[in-house]
């Protein structure tokens, strides 16, 4: 078995297959040999679990959880790195490799076709240009996982764990909060990478829990990320872009909820988010 996180044997793996490094797809290995088990640890509870990674690499973090899972369906964007996973990860026979599009496959699918009797979770360093739409697709796509647990820019991860109603939070905190329960697990700095990225990261776990009632979705989310493209404006304004309504009818519906009209968007809770939005609903 090689050791993926040591710099040398990763360069002779890299260069017998001829591969280098893509900017364009954001690709930066985790090459510290503590950051991997620490992570497998945290997304995977048991041995009878079925694991979906994202973004492969060369295989360091499917290693450790091929070690703790029953199965492990890595889904890898970048062709050439397809034969060097066949190589890094020769010693285990519950991993399967996948050549394909995380944003375009069908997850479903892989998930009766692969995960068959197993309780299913998602593990995934994420490259950082993709990280907020592969998450809400993820999360979006009710499918039948219990938690996601990604490595993400520093910065993105105390925007998606910010507690709703905070100055930190975002029109993503509010789309995370709809499905999920968002924590920071630990702090990854950048020197862990090869190639060594201008940023530090973070590993936050998304346990699915859908807990809200919202009558349209689609419609909650644009309301709230219009609001928040105004988020230094009252939310009278804000909530006129994000709704497509009349001043006049939001203060109605703000009165009635006994919400100050001069609060900002970020300062409103998923209750009263959803309590304005159930209100233009009807």
């Amino acid at each position: 078995m090689y050791n993926l996180s040591d710099i040398n044997t990763i360069k002779q793996i890299l260069g017998k297959h001829g591969f280098s490094f893509s900017k364009a797809l954001g690709q930066n290995f985790i090459i510290d040999e503590e950051v991997c088990p620490k992570m497998a640890e945290e997304a995977v509870p048991g041995p009878e679990y079925g694991v979906i990674e994202v973004g492969p690499g060369i295989g360091v973090l499917t290693t450790e959880l091929a070690k703790r899972a029953k199965k492990v369906v890595s889904i890898e964007l970048d062709e050439r790195l397809i034969p060097v996973l066949s190589e890094t990860l020769a010693d285990f026979d519950n991993v399967k490799i996948i050549n394909d599009d995380i944003l375009k496959i069908d997850l479903k699918k892989l998930c009766e076709e692969e995960f068959e009797d197993m309780k299913i979770v998602i593990c995934a360093n994420l490259p950082y240009y993709i990280t907020s739409p592969v998450i809400m697709m993820l999360l979006e796509s009710n499918l039948p996982v219990e938690s996601i647990t990604v490595m993400v820019q520093a910065e993105a991860a105390d925007r998606l764990c910010a507690p709703v109603g905070t100055r930190d939070a975002g029109a993503v905190t509010i789309a995370v909060n709809v499905y999920a329960d968002a924590e920071e697990l630990f702090y990854v700095p950048r020197e862990c990478f090869l190639p060594s990225p201008k940023v530090d990261s973070k590993v936050i776990k998304l346990t699915l829990n859908k807990k809200y009632d919202i009558k349209n979705e689609k419609n909650f989310f644009s309301m709230v990320k219009g609001a928040f493209t105004m988020r230094r404006k009252t939310i009278l304004n804000s909530l006129t872009a994000g709704l497509s309504v009349s001043k006049n009818e939001i203060e109605q519906v703000l009165d009635i909820l006994n919400i100050p009209q001069n609060s900002r968007i970020e300062q409103l809770t998923m209750e009263e988010l959803i309590n304005i939005h159930n209100s233009f609903s009807k």
